[in-house]
């Protein structure tokens, strides 16, 4: 026996995109059922980037999220750029004429936004198996589940792939109708949460002959750590007292005599990968954040380029039903191309800026550390780096 239901958009996936994306709907009045394979507990456990850009925190304002970030997020107005054992300041609020960013972690996120929509009493089915979508290339798409033994069914006039980067929307069309382009970088992060102070108010990204070093947090008293390592590398080969010792290396004196350590709360390695997805819509499916797109951490983009790419779905749907106008559903793949290109380039040249690559000898080494002299001693070469961390207004260059 299979249940029939009916919505205006069925949204894939409930991460962060695919909530923010109902919310944002539910607040212009546009229908939405939200499917996600996962369990809750499962989503809110994945730990993953931490740093809004002001678009972002924007936008969570807009979906009458942005509360608890405001209260409990982390305002940083600057980053700190450590080569040749010498930290230095790039100021984004003041190369920006005043914009800034907010570490708030993504589970925090994603926990507002689920706790919104729960609030308001709209349709979320977790756990449900077998999700296929159906007929995109034509006015009556469709999404069919199993739940509890039963199949479901839900017609639709849009679907919204939210799904990440291993869903199944993306993966559902036909090869000949979409093109990849890939960058696998040949290492990884090793990532440590651990429930210590910050070995700084703000984070350092740091160059050093040993690779690439983060000092990131969550909270005055929850930190997040990573390190460059091999792709050969596993987590079990790394006990948290070699984890400390290794960043102490890459660190200034400063920072390596004043890091607090702890025990790791979360150990992982995660690999690093440019991704992109042309083009981003397929007749009455669109993909947004991981299912079109990936960047590397380095620039942190990833949850950025799924806010915007969302903002400019529920404008394009709202736009539809609202005013009967296809302008924005015709045009979002090509408004979202052009910002995620954009994103991708800083994302992969701070990322070469900032690691070693096996193979560089010490010339190449001396040129990273000579570009990062520029780029800290010209007040334009601070200024690119801060306006594209800060995030480009969403209408730039239109």
């Amino acid at each position: 026996m299979t249940t029939t239901h009916r919505t205006q958009v069925c949204i894939v996936g409930a991460g962060p995109s695919g909530l923010l994306l109902g919310q944002l709907l539910h607040k212009a009045g546009v229908e939405a059922i939200i499917v996600e394979r996962q369990s809750p507990e499962y989503v809110l456990g994945r730990i993953r980037a931490g740093v809004l850009e002001q678009v972002t925190m924007d936008l969570l304002d807009e979906a009458g999220v942005g509360q608890r970030m405001h209260a409990e997020g982390l305002v940083h107005t600057g980053f700190d750029m450590l080569f040749k054992g010498q930290r230095h300041r790039i100021d984004l609020k003041g190369l920006t004429g005043g914009k800034q960013v907010m570490v708030y972690g993504q589970t925090e996120v994603t926990r507002d936004l689920m706790n919104a929509r729960q609030a308001a009493g709209l349709p979320t089915v977790y756990e449900a198996e077998d999700v296929a979508i159906h007929n995109f290339d034509s006015a009556q798409p469709s999404v069919t589940y199993v739940k509890d033994g039963q199949t479901h069914t839900i017609s639709c006039d849009f679907i919204a792939g939210c799904d990440g980067f291993h869903g199944v929307c993306r993966a559902s069309v036909p090869k000949g109708a979409i093109t990849e382009f890939e960058k696998v970088y040949p290492f990884g992060w090793l990532g440590v949460l651990s429930d210590t102070p910050p070995v700084h108010h703000e984070l350092i990204y740091a160059n050093s002959p040993r690779g690439f070093a983060l000092c990131s947090q969550r909270s005055h008293t929850r930190s997040r750590y990573y390190l460059q390592v091999p792709l050969t590398d596993k987590v079990e080969q790394w006990s948290d007292d070699a984890f400390w010792a290794e960043l102490r290396l890459r660190l200034d004196r400063e920072a390596a005599a004043s890091l607090v350590t702890g025990a790791s709360i979360e150990k992982s390695i995660a690999p690093l990968r440019s991704f992109v997805t042309e083009p981003m819509r397929f007749g009455s499916l669109f993909l947004a954040g991981d299912a079109a797109h990936i960047v590397p951490p380095t620039g942190a983009k990833g949850l950025n380029l799924a806010a915007t790419d969302v903002k400019y779905l529920a404008s394009a749907f709202t736009e539809f039903y609202k005013e009967r106008s296809r302008a924005g559903v015709d045009h979002y793949s090509d408004r979202c191309l052009r910002r995620v290109w954009r994103a991708s380039r800083f994302s992969w040249w701070f990322t070469s800026l900032m690691h070693r690559f096996p193979g560089n000898g010490e010339i190449d080494q001396k040129l990273q550390e000579a570009e990062l002299d520029y780029l800290i001693h010209s007040e334009s070469g601070s200024r690119s780096v801060a306006e594209n961390y800060v995030g480009l207004p969403l209408n730039f260059g239109e």
